[in-house]
C-alpha cells in the first residue's frame, strides 16, 4: 500500500475535516480514485454508505441510494481527489489511457492541469525505492491498456501481450488471457470472490485462464506448454505416461504452494480436482 508523506497526510486530514469524513475514509477513497486512473472509483466503506461507484462527469451510486446529502458529499470528495492526483507524478497515465468497470469502458485523458483548491505541488506519497516503478503488477510489464478496482480487487489488463494481473486480498496473480479480447470485469458481490470478464466468447470466469505466476513466483499448469521429455531408447508410445507424470508434478507444485500459504484450501482443492480429472 502506498505510504503518505507528512504533507500528504496533512492534506488528507484537511479534506476529511472539510467533508466531515474520517481520514481513513478519505484515504481509502483516494486509493479508489487512483485505481480508477482519476476518472472513476469503485469503493466500499461504511462512511460512504457501503459499496458504491463514482465516475467523472457527475455519475454517483451509493448503497444508501436515497441519501442525497451523502451522494453530494461523496461526489464532491471524489472530484476533488481526482483533481488532486491529476498533478501528482506517476499516479495517472496521460494520453489515450482506458479505464474499465464492470463491462463499461471509459476514456480518461489527463493531459492538462486541473485546479482543485488543494496544494498540488506537494508530493502526496513517499516515492518508491530506487529502481522500482512503484506499480503493483509484476515487474517487466508495459503500461496496461486498462485498469480498474472493485472492493478488495484491482486489475491491470495488458492486451498487446495477452496478460492480466489481478490483485485480490494482497496477492497478485498473473494470467495468460489466450485469445480473449476482454471488454470488462466484474466481481461477485456475495458468495465468494469470483471474478469474471466479458470477451468475444461471452461471460468468462477468470479461474479458467492459465496462471503464469502468483506473487512473482512462476506457476506451471497443465494448460501451459511442457518441455518435451528426452528420448534415450527406441521410440515407443509414452504420451500417456508423460501426461500422467506432468500431472503428478503439477500436483506436487500445488501442494507446495498451499504449504507456503500462496494458495488457499479452496483454490488448492479446485485445482487438484481439475488435475485428477485428467488422469
Amino acid at each position: 500500500m502506498k505510504q503518505l508523506t507528512p504533507e500528504g497526510q496533512q492534506i488528507i486530514n484537511n479534506i476529511a475535516q472539510r467533508y466531515h469524513f474520517s481520514p481513513d475514509a478519505v484515504f481509502s477513497m483516494l486509493l479508489s480514485v487512483i485505481n480508477g486512473n482519476g476518472s472513476m472509483a469503485q469503493f466500499n466503506h461504511p462512511e460512504f454508505g457501503g459499496s458504491g461507484q463514482w465516475m467523472r462527469g457527475g455519475m454517483i451510486m451509493l448503497g444508501d441510494m436515497f441519501n442525497n446529502g451523502l451522494k453530494n458529499s461523496v461526489g464532491n470528495l471524489c472530484q476533488e481527489l481526482a483533481n488532486l492526483i491529476a498533478n501528482q507524478p506517476n499516479l495517472v497515465q496521460s494520453g489515450s489511457f482506458q479505464s474499465q468497470s464492470q463491462g463499461n469502458q471509459q476514456q480518461s485523458n489527463f493531459g492538462g492541469n486541473q485546479n482543485s483548491g488543494t496544494a498540488s505541488s506537494v508530493s502526496l506519497f513517499v516515492p518508491p525505492p530506487a529502481g522500482s516503478s512503484g506499480n503493483w503488477w509484476p515487474a517487466g510489464l508495459q503500461f496496461p491498456n486498462s485498469t480498474g478496482a472493485q472492493n478488495n480487487m484491482r486489475y491491470a489488463y495488458f492486451a498487446t501481450i495477452r496478460r492480466l494481473a489481478i490483485e485480490a486480498n494482497g496477492r497478485v496473480t498473473l494470467y495468460d488471457t489466450l485469445d480473449h479480447q476482454i471488454g470488462g470485469f466484474s466481481q461477485q458481490q456475495s458468495g465468494g470472490s469470483s471474478i469474471t470478464f466479458t470477451s468475444q466468447y461471452g461471460l468468462v470466469d477468470v479461474n479458467t485462464l492459465p496462471v503464469i505466476s502468483i506473487d512473482n513466483i512462476p506457476v506451471q499448469t497443465p494448460n501451459q506448454p511442457q518441455p518435451a521429455p528426452a528420448v534415450h531408447a527406441s521410440p515407443v508410445n509414452t504420451t500417456g505416461v508423460s501426461q500422467d507424470a506432468d500431472i503428478f508434478a503439477a500436483l506436487e507444485k500445488l501442494a507446495a504452494l498451499k504449504d507456503k500459504g500462496i494458495l488457499t484450501d479452496s483454490e488448492y482443492s479446485t485445482k487438484k480436482a481439475e488435475l485428477l480429472a485428467r488422469l
